[in-house]
């Protein structure tokens, strides 16, 4: 138990206890935890997390954590950030059947195969391995393939390092890497690159079509009509106003009023 009068993780910050829990979130009872945020306590053993079964939100990066047990029993889990860690291994978070997003950069992940154990969690979407932002990869990131090796593992993925991997917006994150390549100067002796080709037809990008379009033509003269329209009336209201002043100037002031 932690002495009277101490903040939460001074105490060494090891381990997470009860205290530590209800102090951080003010709950009374663990399982009415849903977001918890334990960044940079020190943590080196996650103690009663499995207790907070309700829990959906989970920040536990930039700890001292090698092993994830405890959380095995988060069922309803689904945003999980364990970056700047030291795990070798992602096991228990094979039973977090609700887990939608894991943030793992920073860690000791050594091979694709480790895991294979998120094959099974049918909502995962999203996955960080590597944050080029904040300096953090694993050693299975070192191989340019690994990309390609996780996809093939885990083919329900949607989003890998923050690229869109599936869906809308995945050819363009292909597209700029398929560029990036080929801008690389190749250090190998081969024929001469062949002058670059537009990619598409003269006129593509014109911002008017080339040929005339009736539906437009009729909105231009639509426009035009009510345009004329308003300064019909900005002139009406000009002399209405004009009249008005004429006449009040002409009635001369009031003197006196009778009652």
């Amino acid at each position: 138990m932690e002495p009277p009068g101490e903040k939460p993780g001074e105490a060494g910050g090891q381990q997470i206890t009860p205290q530590l829990l209800k102090l951080r979130t003010g709950e009374f009872s663990l399982e009415s935890i849903l977001l918890l945020k334990l960044r940079c306590l020190g943590l080196a053993d996650l103690g009663c997390l499995g207790e907070c079964l309700g829990l959906e939100w989970l920040d536990l990066s930039g700890n001292a954590l090698t092993h994830l047990g405890p959380l095995a029993s988060l069922r309803q889990l689904a945003v999980l950030n364990v970056s700047n860690n030291q795990l070798t291994g992602l096991e228990p978070l094979a039973t977090c059947e609700n887990l939608q997003s894991l943030n793992a950069a920073g860690n000791l992940l050594a091979t694709p195969g480790q895991l294979q154990c998120l094959a099974g969690l049918p909502c995962l979407e999203y996955l960080r391995l590597r944050d080029p932002l904040a300096r953090l990869s694993n050693p299975l990131c070192a191989s340019p393939s690994y990309r390609a090796a996780v996809r093939e593992l885990l083919p329900g993925l949607k989003v890998i390092d923050g690229e869109r991997v599936i869906g809308r917006g995945s050819e363009f994150y292909q597209l700029c890497r398929d560029l990036d390549s080929s801008l690389r100067p190749s250090s190998s002796p081969g024929p001469r690159a062949t002058e670059a080709q537009p990619w598409v037809e003269p006129g593509y990008w014109e911002s008017w079509p080339s040929r005339s379009s009736s539906i437009l033509e009729e909105a231009c003269r639509q426009f035009q009509d009510t345009l004329q329209e308003c300064w019909d009336l900005e002139r009406q209201a000009s002399d209405s106003l004009a009249q008005a002043e004429q006449a009040l100037s002409s009635a001369g002031p009031t003197s006196s009023f009778v009652f």
